[in-house]
C-alpha cells in the first residue's frame, strides 16, 4: 500500500462490506490484518472467519524458471474450534492434514489458470481459518479470498474467480454452504469454481444421482458464482476509490520463438510422423531424435548462441541479428510438436496411438494375485497397471480423523501410490505427495457410496492402489482395481464402480474443440481438458473436472458426459470377466466379524462384574468384543474356529431358563455332603441332595463327584430373582431299580392292607 508506515497503520480505516448470497451473508474486509503483504482479504459470517492472504515477489527471482512458481496452503487452526491438538509433549499444529492438503490443492487448481503463460513472479496464498462453527467447510471461501486479494494486489490476474459448495439434499432441495452433517446426508455434495461466465473446477461425491441431475446442480451453482462474482467486482470497484495500490510488474521467461518459422519449416508434419502409434519409450525416443535434429539444423544455420564464454556468436544465416539460446531449441520443437498433434486431432481426429476420439485402450483385469491378502485385483488399461489391495479389520479400528473440525472415524479408506519405477524415474522416496493424497481421495469417495451399511457388513475395510506402471489415468484404473479387489474380498458392494479420464483440444480462433476418451501420457501435453468420472451402471458416484483454458462452457461438458458413458460400459464389461460377482466366501485369513443386538436386560449378563465375561473371552479366544452404547455388540476373531466357540459362549449366556429344560451341567463342588454346586451357563446353581434321585442317598457322592458331568433338569423358575431349581435325571437302571422298589413296595403295602382290612373284618364278626 502507497504511503503505509507504523506511525499511520493505526489510523488505517478497513474496508468492510456485506453482500448477501443465496440467502446467507458474507461478509468481506480488508485493510485491518496482514497489512505488510501486497493485500489480504478476511471472509466472514457469524461464526466463520478466514483470512487469505496474496505475496507476489517482485525482486530476485529465478529468471530461467519453466514454471509458475505458485504456492497455496490452507492452514487449520485449532484455536478456530476452541480446542487444543497434540498430545502431553506437542500442543502445537503439526504438518497439515489430509483434508487442509485437499484443500490447498481446491484452491491452486482454478487460480493457476487465470495467470498469463510465462509469469515467474513467486506467488504465495495462504489461507487461514481464525474461527470456525466446527460444522461448516470453509475450503470454497479460500477460492473467493484468493481471488479478491489477487485483485486487490494488482497482481497479472485476468478476472475473479469463486468457489460454490452445494448439497442436494434427498427432498431434492438445494443448501448453499452446507454443514457437515448436512453434507453427510446429502445425494450429492458438488464444489465448483467459475468465472462469471465458464466452469474451470468441479469435486463432486454423489449417491444414485443422474448425468442429468448432475448438470442441473452444476447450472445452479453457476447461478451462485454469478452472485459471488458480482459481489466481487462491486468490492474491488469500492476498494479502488480508498486504497491506492501499486500495480505488480510481472516477470515472464517465454522461449525465444524469433525462429519458430524455420523450425516449423523443418519439422513437417511428414517428419513427425515418426511420432505416431509409439509406446511411451518409443515416443520419448523418436523426440529426443527430432529434438537433436533440429539443433543440427540450426547449428548449420549458425542460429544457435551456445553458454559457454569463449564462443563467437555468429549472425544467423537466414536472417541478420536472429539468433537463439540452445536452451531454447526444446521449446521451439515441444511447440511444433504440439501444434501438429492438436492439429490433426481437430481436423483429422487423428490420435498419436492411432485410436479413434472415443475408444478407450485395451482392458485386462485379474483378481486373487495375493494369496495371504482379505482381497487383491490387477488392473491393466494398456501399459496403466493398478494393484489394489482390499484388507478388512474390525469396528474398532475405524481410523480417527483428528483435525481442526469435530474429531470423526472413517470405516473405509483408499490410499494412492505412486512410486517413481511406475514413471521410470529416480526420486527418494520420503512422506506423501499432495498429488497421491488428491487421487486417493477421489477413489475413496468414487467407492464410498456403494459401500454396504455398517449393520450389513461391520467391517472396517482399507484399499491400497499400488501404481505399478503408468501411461496415463492411473486414479481411474484405481478405481477399477479397487472394485475388483472389494469384490474379491467378500464386500458386498451394491454395485461395480468404473472410471474414464477424459480430455479435450480447443482451438481459441476457431472455437472448434474434440473430446477425447482415456487419454494417455503422451497426450498429456495436448489436452485443455481433465474430466474424470467414475460410476455404476444407472449412476454416477463422484467427479474431478480441471481446465487449463479460462473457462469450459456448459454445452461442452454435456457432450464430455454423454462421451465418458460409451467409455465407461466397455471398462466394466471387461473388468467383470475377472470377477463376474462378489466372492462366495471370506478369505481365510481374513477376521470373522459377527454383530448382535443384546437385549438391555441381558447386558449385564454378557458383561458380567467388572467385564468379567469380556475380558476372559478376549483372552481365551484372541479377538476383540466391542459393545456400543445401544448395546450393539461386535465380536471381530482372528479364526472361525474361535469365532464359532465365542458365538457359542454368548448365545449361552444370553440364554433364557425354562421348566423341564435339559442340559448337562457341571459338578464344580459338594457342601457339607448335602448340597451340590453345578454350573452351567457360565453360572453356578445348587440341588439339594434330595433332588439327586429318586432313590435314598445316604450321601451325594453316592450319585455324583466334583468333576462330572450330569444331566439335569429345570423343576421351577423365577426370572424376577433370576432363580432355578434343578433336579438330576435319573439314569435308566435307576429308573429300573427305583420301579422295582416301588413295585415291591406297592406289593408290601397291598398285602399289609388285605392283612389289616382281613383283622378289621374279624373283629366286626365278634362284636
Amino acid at each position: 500500500m502507497i504511503g503505509l508506515s507504523d506511525k499511520n497503520a493505526p489510523d488505517l480505516k478497513p474496508l468492510k462490506k456485506t453482500y448477501e448470497i443465496a440467502g446467507k451473508k458474507l461478509n468481506f474486509e480488508t485493510g485491518k490484518l496482514a497489512l505488510l503483504i501486497n493485500w489480504a482479504v478476511v471472509i466472514s459470517d457469524e461464526d466463520n472467519v478466514l483470512l487469505t492472504t496474496a505475496w507476489i515477489k517482485e525482486k530476485g527471482l529465478n529468471e530461467k524458471a519453466d514454471f509458475f512458481p505458485l504456492v497455496v496452503d490452507f492452514q487449520e487452526k485449532y484455536y478456530a474450534t476452541w480446542s487444543i491438538w497434540g498430545n502431553r509433549f506437542n500442543k502445537r499444529e503439526a504438518r497439515p492434514s489430509e483434508e487442509a492438503t485437499l484443500t490447498s490443492r481446491l484452491i491452486d487448481r482454478p487460480i493457476r489458470p487465470m495467470f498469463p503463460k510465462g509469469i515467474i513472479n513467486d506467488t504465495q496464498i495462504i489461507a487461514t481459518v481464525l474461527s470456525s462453527d466446527a460444522e461448516t467447510d470453509l475450503g470454497f471461501w479460500g477460492i473467493i479470498g484468493a481471488s479478491l486479494a489477487l485483485q486487490m494486489a494488482w497482481a497479472p490476474f485476468e478476472w475473479p474467480v469463486a468457489g460454490c459448495k452445494i448439497a442436494l439434499q434427498e427432498d431434492w432441495n438445494y443448501i448453499f454452504n452446507p454443514t457437515k452433517s448436512q453434507e453427510e446426508e446429502a445425494k450429492l455434495v458438488l464444489l465448483t469454481a467459475w468465472t462469471i461466465d465458464a466452469l474451470t473446477m468441479v469435486e463432486a461425491g454423489a449417491k444414485e444421482v443422474s448425468d442429468e441431475e448432475m448438470v442441473k446442480a452444476l447450472e445452479y451453482s453457476h447461478n451462485i458464482i454469478k452472485e459471488i462474482c458480482n459481489a466481487q467486482n462491486d468490492y474491488i470497484a469500492i476498494f479502488e476509490e480508498q486504497f491506492w495500490i501499486k500495480k505488480i510488474t510481472p516477470t515472464f521467461n517465454l522461449p525465444d520463438e524469433s525462429l519458430y518459422a524455420l523450425v516449423k519449416e523443418f519439422l513437417t508434419e511428414e517428419k513427425m510422423e515418426v511420432l505416431y502409434n509409439k509406446w511411451k519409450h518409443e515416443f520419448q525416443d523418436e523426440l529426443d531424435k527430432l529434438d537433436e535434429q533440429t539443433r543440427e539444423f540450426l547449428e548449420s544455420k549458425w542460429c544457435i548462441v551456445w553458454e559457454v564464454t569463449w564462443n563467437i556468436w555468429e549472425s544467423c544465416q537466414v536472417w541478420d541479428d536472429k539468433s537463439i539460446e540452445e536452451s531454447d531449441v526444446g521449446a521451439l520443437v515441444y511447440k511444433r510438436v504440439k501444434e501438429v498433434m492438436r492439429k490433426n486431432v481437430l481436423e483429422k481426429e487423428k490420435r498419436l496411438d492411432g485410436r479413434k476420439l472415443d475408444e478407450v485402450r485395451k482392458v485386462k483385469s485379474e483378481t486373487w494375485l495375493l494369496p495371504r491378502t482379505h482381497g487383491s485385483a490387477l488392473f491393466q488399461r494398456w501399459m496403466t497397471q493398478a494393484l489394489s489391495i482390499a484388507t478388512l479389520w474390525g469396528p474398532d479400528d475405524e481410523m480417527l480423523i483428528d483435525w481442526m473440525m469435530e474429531e470423526s472415524t472413517k470405516r473405509y479408506i483408499h490410499h494412492y501410490n505412486f512410486p517413481p519405477f511406475s514413471v521410470w524415474e529416480v526420486r527418494m522416496l520420503r512422506w506423501v505427495w499432495r498429488r497421491e493424497i488428491g487421487h486417493g481421495a477421489l477413489a475413496e469417495r468414487a467407492l464410498v457410496p456403494v459401500l454396504p451399511s455398517e449393520e450389513d457388513f461391520p467391517y472396517m475395510v482399507r484399499v491400497v492402489s499400488e501404481i505399478t506402471t503408468c501411461n496415463g489415468s492411473s486414479s481411474m484404473a484405481s478405481v477399477c482395481g479397487s472394485t475388483l479387489s472389494l469384490m474379491n474380498a467378500w464386500v458386498p458392494i451394491k454395485a461395480p464402480v468404473w472410471g474414464v479420464a477424459m480430455g479435450m483440444i480447443y482451438d481459441e480462433e476457431t472455437w472448434n474443440y474434440k473430446i477425447l476418451s482415456d487419454i494417455q501420457a503422451q497426450e498429456d501435453f495436448l489436452w485443455d481438458m481433465d474430466f474424470k468420472v467414475t460410476r455404476t451402471k444407472k449412476w454416477i458416484t463422484a467427479m474431478q473436472l480441471d481446465v487449463k483454458i479460462k473457462g469450459l462452457s456448459m454445452n461442452v461438458f454435456r457432450e464430455a458426459f454423454a462421451q465418458s458413458e460409451g467409455a465407461v460400459s466397455y471398462i466394466l464389461e471387461e473388468m467383470l470377466k475377472a470377477q463376474p460377482k462378489v466372492a462366495e466366501s471370506l478369505s481365510p485369513y481374513a477376521p470373522l466379524i459377527l454383530t448382535m443386538q443384546v437385549p438391555v436386560d441381558k447386558i449385564s449378563a454378557v458383561i458380567w462384574k467388572g467385564w468379567e465375561n469380556v475380558q476372559r473371552l478376549e483372552k481365551d479366544y484372541e479377538l476383540k468384543i466391542s459393545i456400543a452404547e445401544d448395546w450393539l455388540t461386535t465380536i471381530t476373531a482372528k479364526t472361525q474356529e474361535n469365532w464359532e466357540k465365542v458365538i457359542d459362549e454368548i448365545k449361552q449366556i444370553l440364554w433364557v431358563p425354562e421348566v423341564w429344560y435339559k442340559d448337562k451341567w457341571k459338578v464344580v463342588k459338594i457342601i457339607e455332603g448335602t448340597w451340590a454346586i453345578v454350573e452351567f451357563k457360565w453360572k453356578s446353581w445348587m440341588i439339594h441332595i434330595s433332588k439327586l434321585s429318586p432313590l435314598r442317598a445316604e450321601k451325594i457322592e453316592d450319585f455324583v463327584k466334583e468333576g462330572d458331568f450330569v444331566d439335569f433338569e429345570i423343576i421351577q423358575v423365577d426370572l424376577a430373582k433370576w432363580r432355578i431349581w434343578l433336579q438330576r435325571i435319573p439314569t435308566s437302571d435307576e429308573v429300573k431299580k427305583f420301579e422295582e422298589l416301588k413295585k415291591k413296595r406297592d406289593e408290601e403295602y397291598a398285602k399289609m392292607k388285605a392283612e389289616r382290612e382281613a383283622k378289621n373284618g374279624e373283629k366286626k364278626e365278634e362284636k
